[in-house]
C-alpha cells in the first residue's frame, strides 16, 4: 500500500514538473520571437540613418554584382558591397565601396574604384564619385568624379585628376577617354579649351 502511494506521488510528481517545463519553454519562446523582429528593424533602422540621403521607401543589398556587354560589345562587370534603391525609380542604383571592370576587345582591362557610385541599369551609365582611382595598361590615374557613357562610349574624369606612370606624374583638371576609339583629351576648366589629343592607348599618353 505505502508503496503504491509512494509511485502515485512520483507520478505526480513528473506529472508536476514536465508541465512545469513545458508552460517555461512556451512562454520563453513567445517572449524571444518579438525580440528578434525588434533587434531587426533596429539594425535596418540603424543602416537607413547612416544614408541619411537614402528615401524611406529604398531596399538595401549587399555585395551586388552588375555584368553584361556595353553598345560598343565590351564586356563589364560592376562590383558593390553596399547598394540601394528607391522602389518608385527601380532603375538607379546607389553604390558604396564600388569597383567596375570594363574588358575591351583589345584584351586590355581598364579598372574603376570608387567609395560612391551610381548605377542606371537601363541605360548601363555609371557615376564615380569620391576616391576615384582607374587603372589602365599600368597607369594608375586618381580623381574625384567619374562618369562612364554608355550611348557616347566616353569615360568623363574630373575633379584633381592626377596620372601616374612610370615616367612621371601628369595633373589635369578633366580627362576624356573614348573607348571606341582609344584616344585620350585632356582639357582645362579654365578656359574650356582641349589642351591634348592622343589617339595612341592610354599608357601612351603618359610617356611624356
Amino acid at each position: 500500500m505505502i508503496d503504491r502511494k509512494k509511485k502515485i506521488k512520483i507520478i505526480q510528481l513528473s506529472l508536476l514538473v514536465i508541465g512545469s517545463l513545458v508552460l517555461f519553454f512556451t512562454y520563453a519562446n513567445k517572449s524571444d520571437s518579438p525580440k528578434e523582429e525588434i533587434v531587426s528593424k533596429e539594425i535596418q533602422e540603424r543602416i537607413k540613418n547612416q544614408n541619411t540621403n537614402l528615401p524611406e521607401n529604398s531596399d538595401i543589398f549587399y555585395n551586388i554584382e552588375y555584368s553584361g556587354l556595353d553598345l560598343a560589345g565590351n564586356r563589364y562587370i560592376l562590383k558593390s558591397k553596399e547598394a540601394f534603391n528607391d522602389k518608385n525609380n527601380q532603375e538607379i542604383v546607389q553604390m558604396k565601396f564600388v569597383e567596375a571592370f570594363f574588358y575591351f576587345k583589345d584584351d586590355t582591362v581598364l579598372e574603376v574604384k570608387s567609395d560612391y557610385g551610381i548605377y542606371n541599369n537601363k541605360t548601363l551609365n555609371m557615376n564615380f564619385k569620391k576616391n576615384v582611382k582607374a587603372i589602365y595598361e599600368g597607369s594608375e590615374l586618381f580623381a574625384q568624379e567619374a562618369e562612364y557613357s554608355n550611348v557616347e562610349s566616353f569615360l568623363t574624369i574630373a575633379d584633381k585628376v592626377r596620372v601616374n606612370d612610370s615616367k612621371g606624374t601628369m595633373f589635369a583638371d578633366k580627362l576624356l577617354f573614348d573607348i571606341k576609339k582609344k584616344k585620350l583629351s585632356i582639357a582645362s576648366f579654365n578656359d574650356n579649351k582641349i589642351n591634348a589629343n592622343i589617339n595612341l592607348k592610354w599608357k601612351k599618353v603618359l610617356e611624356f
